[in-house]
This record gives C-alpha cells, sequence and structure tokens, in this order.
C-alpha cells in the first residue's frame, strides 16, 4: 500500500460525516482517541486554519499538507534531541571537546584534532563550535 492510499484511508476514517472534508470536531475527536486526552477545539481549529483549510475544514490535500506539516516538526525535534546529546559543555552548542566524548561513548575514538576538523567543514560563520542551524544543515 502507498503512502497516498495510506492517508486516505485515515482521511476517511476522520471524515466521520463522509462529507469528503474534516471539521475541527472531526479532528479533535480524532486526536483526542489517539492521544487519549482531549485537546481544545481552538487548538485544532488553529492547526486546520495554519493549513489553509477550506471553509475552515480540511480537504484531503490540506489534510497531507498537515501530516507532512507534522512529520517535518518530528524530525526537528529527533535532530534536537541528538543536538543535545552532543553539546556536554553546559553551553548552546557542540565544541570540539564535546564531540570528542560524544564519538568515544559510540565507540569512535578520534583526537580533538580530528574533532576540531569535523566541525569546521559545517562551522558557517566560523566560531569554531556547532549550533543548532549548523549541526541541522550538517544532518540534512
Amino acid at each position: 500500500m502507498n503512502k497516498s492510499s495510506e492517508y486516505q484511508r485515515v482521511f476517511n476514517h476522520i471524515d466521520i460525516d463522509g462529507n469528503g472534508m474534516i471539521s475541527p470536531s472531526e479532528l479533535q475527536h480524532c486526536i483526542g482517541l489517539i492521544w487519549n486526552e482531549g485537546i481544545l477545539l481552538e487548538e485544532v481549529e488553529v492547526a486546520v486554519k495554519s493549513s489553509q483549510g477550506n471553509n475552515g475544514q480540511l480537504g484531503f490535500e490540506d489534510f497531507l499538507g498537515l501530516m507532512e506539516s507534522a512529520k517535518e516538526e518530528e524530525k526537528l525535534e529527533d535532530l534536537r534531541k541528538a543536538f543535545r546529546m552532543y553539546q556536554m559543555d553546559g553551553t548552546d552548542c557542540i565544541t570540539p571537546k564535546s564531540l570528542k566524548r560524544m564519538l568515544n561513548r559510540l565507540g569512535e575514538s578520534r583526537s580533538l584534532d580530528e574533532c576540531v576538523g569535523m566541525i569546521n567543514r559545517f562551522d558557517l560563520n566560523g566560531d569554531g563550535v556547532l549550533n543548532f542551524d549548523e549541526f541541522k544543515q550538517m544532518m540534512l
């Protein structure tokens, strides 16, 4: 089954009244079932509006866009978690020293000079460390 047909199946399941559109209340109901907790209708309405929903509802294409946005946000959060693993010096960046420590923990022994070189390849602003944006560019 391809992604589009999977999304179509999910869309059809959420579209309780079968009118080809997902209303905020239908989306709210579905999210409540998935997360097993309530979500405010106003929060769902904001999500629908941000996805350019037709008349305050989501058509299938709008739904696909919303799913892609959620997937991108999830990737970004995974990158933030990975970044935090490498930034061990109490700073908001990855230093050669923190990179060396993390690589050693992962079983890849590197010298401090090698770590400086690795950072320099992706250090866009030349400050000798990697901030989150530079780390993100490196990982993507």
